[in-house]
């Protein structure tokens, strides 16, 4: 049987373009897997690009996925939002592989990545220093971005 070519893409400037304003839209949906029983859960999570320590969120040790990524830290991303109108599947999309990191308390760089997910989320002020939130940083592994019908692209982690 005869091999089909990959239908996806490698990135040009366009797509490269659309997955910048996708990680610009500051949350995400979070696909990890559960670490006593294996089976996938996903949340939404707050989520930022920054320009020092890479993609991050902000994690409560309260939520599921905090003990999830602490122990397996293989993780998906999703990002995108569907529009008020047309079908759902045409909108843009760019779902990440990513590997979880913590940022630990005495980290120097963790009151910069502070300072600047403040600026974006103010209203974290609220529960940003309570003793069980910690900053993750998200490492892609690679990335997919369907641009919508018959637009998808293989981004690498350098693009991202």
């Amino acid at each position: 049987m005869p091999t089909r070519p990959d239908p996806v893409q490698p990135a040009d400037l366009q797509a490269r373009a659309l997955a910048q304003d996708l990680l610009a839209l500051g949350h995400a949906s979070l696909a990890w897997e559960d670490p006593d029983t294996g089976t996938p859960g996903i949340s939404r999570i707050a989520f930022a690009r920054d320009p020092l320590a890479g993609l991050l969120t902000l994690v409560s040790g309260l939520a599921p996925h905090f003990r999830a990524v602490r122990d397996r830290p293989d993780c998906a991303l999703m990002l995108g939002d569907v529009g008020a109108k047309g079908d759902p599947m045409t909108h843009p999309r760019l779902m990440i592989r990513a590997r979880a990191s913590f940022v630990a308390a005495d980290d120097p760089a963790r009151a910069g990545i502070r300072a600047r997910w403040l600026e974006r989320n103010p209203k974290a002020a609220i529960y940003i220093d309570l003793p069980d939130f910690a900053f993750v940083r998200l490492t892609p592994q690679s990335a997919l971005l369907n641009g919508g019908f018959a637009r998808a692209f293989h981004l690498t982690p350098d693009a991202l």
